[in-house]
């Protein structure tokens, strides 16, 4: 395959690599578009060339698989259209960096051994997903292991080593099938499979408490509207009666729900909200007469017992805080309580309803690491989320699917609560109980059950795969050097 049919076939793999994952399900295909993918990096002229062709492919798979920050930015942010497709071009070319990395990696290092390079590749391609999810806040949507929750049947490595664990194993299979000569790389492929499947039937933690019945509330309140002065009645009476037609033994309301300060909602108003029992409700909570404020979560119980408070710790650049030097980015844009303060890191679970729950707000819930630290006291995941941003794009089912993996690795309930979808509630094994049509005024009515305990990644968190992910290097390193 000669430059130019060789780049443009990398950048159009990418793009096709999407389809692997939510809404489309295809979980297959990361297999094949990884493998040939690794099948141009061997045949590469050089480490430069090899980092080109991960370079392209990483663009065209984050310019289809992101493609709705553009919309975030241009729709809903107000940002000209030249200037946000700009944006949007630059944000996916630095993401296309880590594939990039990858590629060079490989083609730097390789040793010619079938075995030693499928681990190589592995290894160095997980290395660089797992720093894309740290580096400046981190941003690990779309990490390859996400394409492989349920039904796949490597959803099951996910108790034990996380998304990133799942990716590493997805990216060793992809290198297997690409360098498939012997039925002994076949018999490897097959014996992951079948483990995989079999780990996805164990169960890593134990009911405990009594089951619990949830409505999460969905208002789908357009972003267009939430924050105008005038019509805050429309955002309170949607939530007051979705409360009232369908009552619970816990409410939860999205993220920002009631578009003001905690301290400015009617003391009236939270009664009518927890007649029947709690709620936890997404406000913005003020925290010093200066103007500090923060993007919380409420757990509004009985009148008179002391408000429970969760605060969003990680923040989103741009969105919830400005970088330094880039306050002029924010000028093009209008975006509402764009300078929240971040809240602690180590907060305490809430008590409520008889559980134990470990709130979560937005994009928080793509850091499985940072999830885990509400464990093991933590019964429940609840991730607070205001998708509306992003409108009708991939959005919304992709971050679906990343709860899928974070109630995999806890081995718990994760409830979602959002303004305009996807409302869900996802079961311990990553299986979807039930959801919300987008976009619909309603609630979703659910049985949930409170599980203790700890899965093995719960224990580890991100080490092991890390450090498996280097080991696997090691081959090809020491092959090299002697």
């Amino acid at each position: 395959m000669n430059r130019p049919s060789g780049s443009l076939f990398a950048l159009v793999l990418g793009a096709l690599t999407v389809l692997g994952f939510a809404p489309f399900h295809l979980f297959p295909l990361p297999f094949l578009s990884l493998g040939l993918l690794f099948l141009l990096w061997r045949r590469a002229e050089s480490p430069r060339r090899a980092a080109w062709l991960g370079f392209l492919w990483g663009l065209g798979f984050f310019l289809v698989g992101v493609s709705w920050v553009y919309i975030s930015m241009h729709d809903f942010g107000g940002m000209p259209a030249v200037v946000a497709a700009l944006a949007t071009l630059l944000f996916c070319a630095y993401l296309a960096l880590y594939p990039a990395l990858a590629g060079w990696l490989f083609a730097r290092l390789k040793s010619g051994s079938p075995w030693r390079d499928a681990l190589f590749i592995a290894g160095a391609w997980t290395l660089a997903e797992w720093l894309r999810g740290i580096l400046l806040t981190g941003f690990p949507w779309l990490a390859l292991g996400y394409s492989q929750s349920p039904p796949s049947p490597l959803a099951g490595f996910a108790a034990v080593l996380g998304v990133y664990g799942v990716g590493f194993i997805a990216a060793l299979l992809a290198a297997l099938i690409s360098w498939l000569r012997h039925w002994r790389q076949a018999l490897v492929i097959i014996a992951f499979l079948l483990c995989g499947q079999i780990l996805h039937s164990i169960a890593w933690t134990v009911p405990v408490g009594a089951p619990l019945t949830v409505s999460l509330l969905q208002g789908n309140i357009p972003q267009s509207i939430k924050w105008e002065p005038e019509l805050l009645p429309q955002s309170l009476g949607t939530y007051a009666r979705l409360a009232r037609e369908h009552p619970a033994q816990l409410m939860v309301l999205p993220e920002t729900a009631l578009p003001m300060f905690f301290d400015q909602v009617p003391p009236d108003y939270l009664s009518a909200i927890t007649a029947k029992g709690p709620a936890l409700i997404g406000v913005a909570m003020r925290t010093s007469e200066n103007g500090g404020y923060t993007n919380a979560a409420v757990a509004v119980t009985a009148p008179g017992e002391q408000r429970q408070v969760y605060a969003k710790s990680h923040l989103v650049p741009f969105g919830e805080f400005v970088p330094p030097g880039f306050s002029w980015f924010l000028d093009l844009m209008n975006i509402p309580m764009s300078d929240f303060s971040a809240g602690s890191a180590d907060q305490a679970p809430l008590a409520i309803a008889g559980q134990t729950l470990a709130p979560n707000i937005c994009y928080e819930d793509l850091f499985g690491e940072e999830i885990i630290r509400a464990l093991p006291a933590a019964t429940l995941l609840v991730n607070l989320s205001n998708t509306a941003w992003f409108g009708h794009s991939l959005a919304q089912p992709q971050h679906l699917q990343i709860a899928q993996m974070r109630a995999l690795e806890t081995g718990r309930f994760m409830l979602r609560a959002t303004n305009t979808g996807m409302t869900a509630a996802v079961r311990p094994d990553g299986v979807v109980a039930a959801v919300l049509p987008a976009f619909s005024s309603d609630a979703l009515m659910v049985k949930v059950q409170g599980y203790a305990g700890l899965t093995p990644y719960a224990r580890w968190g991100n080490a092991l795969v890390v450090l498996i992910a280097l080991v696997a290097l090691l081959p090809a390193l020491i092959r090299r050097r002697s």
